[in-house]
């Protein structure tokens, strides 16, 4: 099928992290439904392939390109083959990350802490340190990158977790000032509990974790992933046009009980 050439994005392109599910490939198709090509990025190739046959089943071009963010070499060839398929990036939505195994500070394995801090901190540093200038390059545009609702609370047994997504929002801040100015908007979405394989693992898969999870939104039910893709259109729009550095909580109330 032709790719989509219409819609608010159209002849633009973005690169998508953790695309292979979730929140990834609802935002993927999101922005392939508004006429953008993509790169989904991402660690399992099976996800990656199913990602890109559901942009392309509903017209849109995008291809699928490995990338452990935690590798600069990785993020470095997923970029290239980006604009080697379409030849610029204009936006890139940073949303990869890994939860952490529940623990607290002082039972914290140190294992586990560098793991946490190597995906969802280094991995968005190597992100944004490749890809600023190749957006720079067509004059600008954005990225967004993924916190959590965990970013601007404290979450107990989750220190590793909640620190790098504080983390993350400071990241963002920093690098949206240092760019500002040169028309490249970086922004940050805040989700809260959002039904995704993540959030499975979270629960344990059971009616009694997805439960307790749904008792904590005061909105009465867990967040789609579509809901999440939503906010990212919108930070990377001319409708956001103002918007810089702002941690975007979309949450049902979550973080404001």
């Amino acid at each position: 099928m032709a790719s989509n050439q219409t819609g608010h994005f159209a002849g633009k392109t973005i690169f998508i992290t953790g695309a292979g599910t979730g929140i990834g490939r609802a935002t993927a198709l999101a922005f392939a439904r508004e006429g953008a090509s993509v790169a989904a990025a991402g660690v399992t190739e099976d996800d990656l392939r199913e990602t890109v046959r559901q942009v392309t089943q509903q017209g849109g071009q995008a291809i699928a390109v490995r990338c452990d963010v935690t590798r600069a070499a990785d993020v470095q060839a997923a970029l290239a083959a980006t604009i080697e398929a379409f030849g610029r990036l204009d936006y890139a939505f940073n949303n990869a990350g890994v939860e952490q195994k529940k623990a607290t500070a002082a039972e914290l394995e140190e294992d586990e802490w560098d793991r946490i801090m190597n995906t969802n901190m280094r991995g968005l540093y190597l992100c944004l340190k490749h890809e600023i200038p190749l957006i720079l390059a067509q004059g600008g545009g954005a990225i967004v990158n993924v916190s959590s609702g965990a970013g601007v609370i404290g979450v107990p047994n989750s220190l590793a977790y909640t620190g790098s997504k504080h983390g993350v929002i400071g990241m963002t801040r920093s690098a949206a000032l240092d760019y500002a100015a040169q028309n490249l908007r970086i922004n940050v979405v805040c989700p809260g509990y959002i039904d995704t394989p993540m959030m499975d693992r979270f629960t344990g898969g059971t009616e009694e974790g997805r439960e307790k999870v749904i008792q904590e939104e005061p909105i009465g039910r867990m967040g789609q992933p579509e809901e999440i893709a939503n906010a990212v259109l919108w930070l990377c729009s001319d409708a956001a046009s103002f918007t810089v550095g702002h941690a975007l909580l979309v949450d049902g109330g979550q973080t404001i009980r």
